[in-house]
């Protein structure tokens, strides 16, 4: 990279330049390791030599902090995806359940945007569309965030809430279901080529709760690419371009992943992949009554502690997910 003429073609040294990042992300803990470990051998040495408790007390302790970082370690080595270091896009759909799932909904937007804010991360709602009584008809959330979309993938699926619903006047026990779809965020390097005739692009006036118009014009933007059939929307800002441009963000990525699973022959198309929204297809549940568990039905990860999941406490479940998926045994406890 330090060579002459290196940024003559900023393109190739942009991916050069993201290729070395990457790579780097993985040799330089590595290489850390190794010295603190030869460290650690003559530290042990010495603990010998002088049978000295205290010089051997700092050495366990060490030796746990080394594992933990061997760990942390394991887990890095598992985001090697095209896409895993990309933002993400996560959509959030409300299914079987009526108000119930539109408040669910909402509320596993804030359970990712505490997340987000855990991971040091940073989130923008592209479209957000409220139910007429309480929740969301859907939102579409931006993380940008070091390997954002190899975490957040973990997600996509059918979640299941059971709990004593605050909408029911005898406060009956309710079970309600939303979907989350995750896509990475497509980079110019991707190379998605949108042709125009391919586009049909409406514009329209954003609606709040209740259907009443909260714009006085048509600014709100739903594009359909004709294709593939995808669509992507944008209502959250009040300027049409700017929701033009959040709403072809939206819609590149749902293709890069399309194309994704093509090129993988892992699905079919991404429409065709989604599971019906309902009993039997949920990924996780949520139990607020009788009991409080959260349990990944993939890799039967649990916990008790609702309140820290629903405060995005996630990473047990994220990392079980990655664990099974690289063909690790995963351990059944939660945070």
């Amino acid at each position: 990279m330090g060579e002459p003429g290196f940024w003559d073609n900023p393109e190739a040294a942009k991916k050069t330049l993201k290729e070395s990042n990457r790579i780097k992300r993985w040799l330089d803990p590595l290489e850390e390791m190794q010295s603190a470990s030869a460290d650690l051998a003559d530290l042990a040495e010495l603990a010998g030599e002088e049978e000295d408790e205290e010089t051997g007390a700092v050495l366990e302790k060490e030796l746990e902090a080394l594992d933990a970082r061997m760990d942390e370690y394991e887990l890095l080595l598992m985001f090697q995806g095209d896409d895993d270091d990309k933002a993400a896009i996560l959509n959030i759909h409300p299914g079987a359940g009526g108000t119930e799932s539109a408040d669910w909904a909402e509320m596993l937007l804030r359970m990712y945007q505490r997340y987000v804010e855990r991971k040091g991360w940073k989130s923008k709602i592209l479209d957000l569309q409220r139910a007429e009584e309480a929740g969301l008809k859907s939102v579409t959330l931006e993380v940008v965030g070091e390997l954002a979309y190899g975490h957040l993938r973990a997600e996509s699926g059918v979640h299941r809430l059971v709990r004593i619903s605050p909408f029911d006047a005898q406060s009956r026990r309710h079970t309600s279901f939303a979907s989350v779809y995750v896509y990475p965020e497509v980079e110019e390097e991707d190379e998605i080529e949108i042709v125009d005739k391919d586009l049909k692009i409406d514009t329209y006036r954003a609606q709040g709760a209740g259907g009443q118009h909260v714009n006085k014009t048509d600014s709100a933007v739903r594009i359909t690419h004709l294709p593939s059939g995808l669509v992507a929307q944008s209502q959250d800002e009040r300027s049409q371009h700017r929701n033009r441009e959040n709403a072809m963000k939206i819609l590149m990525a749902k293709l890069l992943k399309k194309k994704r699973e093509e090129e993988e022959a892992a699905r079919a198309e991404l429409e065709d992949s989604k599971m019906e929204i309902g009993f039997g297809s949920q990924i996780r549940s949520y139990v607020f009554h009788p009991y409080n568990m959260v349990k990944d039905h993939r890799t039967s990860v649990e916990t008790g502690n609702v309140q820290l999941v629903m405060d995005g406490g996630l990473d047990a479940f994220v990392e079980g997910w990655l664990k099974m998926s690289a063909g690790m045994e995963v351990g059944e406890g939660g945070e």
